[in-house]
């Protein structure tokens, strides 16, 4: 295990687990910490042996509870506005990171903390968990892309409601409305992820990359560029390595051993 004082990074099989620490202020996000996300996520896309990052927060009461609003209180305008900048950039590198990326919301995220949810490609939450955007509640909007993700994945009627209340909802409204994928007993969230994680291992790295950015890209589009963007994303995994040993594997009634070639 890696640990800096504000950032706990976990190998296991073929899962980074990154952990937000601390602990004392509910894991909030101050420049240092963002700082230690975004080194980390950028140095993550380089390792094929990785398979999936799974983003926690250190203790049982948080995930994220958001800005470190003490800092932001010391902060001028502009310093501000480079807050805003540095956790929407990394958001943006963790929602493109070329390999998924699990949240494993393990207590209270709220404001930036939700974001960084979003941000994700699938959210698993502990029973004990709550989310929000809670910004308009401190007269300001999500900036940590917020306002574009949510309605993304819930819709734009009820990401609007959420939004202009900055209502918070629990973890069984949370997976009723699609805001998250799953919700397990807090004691099983980690082996929860770890085994979506597993799952994800046993297939061909690039074909999850791939898919990944047709998704990512064609979500954007009409049907007819999506359609094309899914071409070419497939027409990238048939000159593959992977792709032969899959139709050898199937064929030899054995599980494939994909090396990401």
């Amino acid at each position: 295990m890696e640990n800096s004082d504000l950032l706990q990074v976990e190998e296991r099989n073929q899962a980074a687990i990154l952990t937000l620490n601390r602990p004392k202020v509910m894991n909030c996000l101050n420049f240092d910490l963002l700082y230690a996300i975004r080194d980390k996520v950028d140095s993550l896309q380089y390792r094929n042996d990785i398979r999936c990052v799974i983003i926690t927060g250190s203790g049982d009461k948080a995930f994220c509870a958001g800005a470190d609003l003490k800092e932001r209180a010391t902060l001028s305008q502009d310093e501000v506005k480079q807050f805003i900048l540095t956790i929407r950039n990394l958001l943006t590198a963790i929602q493109n990171l070329n390999k998924p990326v699990i949240s494993a919301v393990n207590g209270i995220a709220l404001g930036g903390g939700t974001e960084v949810a979003l941000a994700s490609d699938i959210r698993i939450a502990s029973a004990n968990a709550t989310m929000g955007l809670t910004e308009t509640r401190l007269a300001i909007i999500p900036g940590g892309g917020g306002t574009q993700r949510l309605p993304r994945i819930i819709g734009v009627a009820k990401a609007k409601e959420l939004i202009f209340t900055g209502r918070r909802v629990d973890a069984s409204e949370a997976l009723a409305i699609g805001l998250v994928n799953q919700v397990c007993a807090p004691q099983d969230l980690m082996d929860t992820c770890l085994s979506m994680a597993a799952q994800i291992s046993e297939t061909g790295p690039i074909a999850v990359e791939m898919a990944k950015y047709a998704i990512d890209k064609g979500i954007e589009t009409d049907l007819a560029t999506g359609l094309a963007i899914e071409s070419n994303a497939y027409r990238v995994t048939i000159p593959t390595k992977d792709r032969i040993e899959g139709l050898t594997a199937f064929r030899e009634k054995r599980k494939p051993v994909y090396k990401g070639e």
